[in-house]
């Protein structure tokens, strides 16, 4: 029986939604993740130093011992002063949506020009900047190529500011990652990782693989999964586990709900290929480099042991529903309980 011993990791990139669902994700991914990078596209935003602590406190009552890195939405009205302000609160970043690129987006931020002096504050905060890089004006398999222009040159008029580049899905945006500027990164998730368009459209319709940015080719997957595989420290790992409930997945909601079972499939990804090696790396080290933070001292164990992901939890359809996993936590048996 294989099994790996790595630095408990980090989480760059998840939604934990609120209520009955906050009260679902954070357990599922504390068990997992010492750490994680909340997104702020909650209703309201988190937008302010008021909705931002009010949103940590709500997390840290249902695990004290979990750290949610908190984050904020970027809006073209917001005051620069609002900025220092979520920082000194414990804001470590700050999340551009494009207007009406995913989720609760349509209050996002149609030309990045106009907080240009938003990001100059950032840049002087030392805080990070997240970015959906879509341009939701063209079509919807070209929207993250098309958004890659933006990137770099944000990065050209703000060389201070560290950069993110969301949930790559592309072979042009994973090189322009990994030929851009040291302040730009990306991070990963497990469904761009594993899965193609064909796992949403190619036979019967599955709305549970449906995400944004949209799954795409084959040689799109491969240049990720090289990417991966290299162990380049410019890319890491970020979910954007994002669940909704069925009847809203049905009707054309966005977002996989990876966070039950993630570092799982990690571990038999780099595993099948020869590199279980470089899963803590991609988990554990490169994020917490890139964004500044000091290393997880907590180690967690990994043992192939096969158990059946549940169809539910709740009402919601997790990623692998009903599949079998080949990894589990040692000591660990949320993945097989529905709470």
């Amino acid at each position: 029986m294989k099994k790996i011993e790595i630095r408990k990791p980090d989480d760059f990139h998840i939604h934990l939604r609120q209520g009955d669902l906050l009260r679902m994700t954070v357990p599922h991914c504390s068990a997992y993740y010492a750490r994680a990078i909340v997104m702020p596209n909650t209703i309201p935003p988190v937008d302010s130093v008021s909705t931002m602590e009010e949103y940590r406190r709500q997390i840290n009552k249902i695990d004290p011992g979990f750290e949610p890195l908190m984050t904020f939405k970027l809006l073209k009205n917001m005051a620069e002063d609002e900025i220092r302000s979520l920082k000194k609160a414990g804001a470590i970043a700050g999340k551009l949506y494009p207007a009406g690129a995913t989720t609760n987006s349509a209050d996002g931020i149609t030309d990045w020009r106009d907080i240009a002096g938003l990001l100059k504050v950032m840049e002087e905060e030392g805080l990070i900047l997240s970015i959906h890089g879509e341009d939701p004006s063209v079509f919807s398999l070209d929207r993250e190529k098309a958004y890659i222009p933006e990137i770099l040159e944000i990065c050209r008029n703000f060389p201070d500011l560290r950069v993110v580049f969301e949930h790559l899905s592309s072979a042009e945006g994973v090189e322009a990652v990994k030929e851009g500027p040291d302040n730009l990164a990306g991070t990963i998730t497990v469904h761009h990782l594993l899965l193609t368009l064909d796992d949403v459209i190619g036979g019967a319709l599955n709305p549970h693989n449906f995400c944004k940015p949209v799954l795409k080719g084959p040689e799109d997957r491969k240049a990720i999964q090289d990417v991966v595989l290299e162990g380049n420290g410019k890319f890491f790992f970020g979910s954007d586990s994002a669940p909704h409930s069925s009847d809203k997945k049905l009707q054309g909601a966005a977002g996989a709900y990876t966070a039950p079972v993630t570092l799982l499939l990690l571990a038999d990804f780099f595993d099948e290929k020869g590199k279980l090696d470089l899963l803590e790396n991609f988990t554990s080290r490169f994020g917490a480099e890139f964004y500044g933070i000091p290393l997880n001292r907590e180690k967690i164990t990994l043992t192939e042991k096969s158990w059946t992901m549940p169809d539910k939890y709740g009402d919601v359809v997790p990623f692998f529903a009903s599949k079998k996993i080949n990894w589990t936590v040692k000591n660990q048996s949320i993945n097989q309980e529905s709470l």
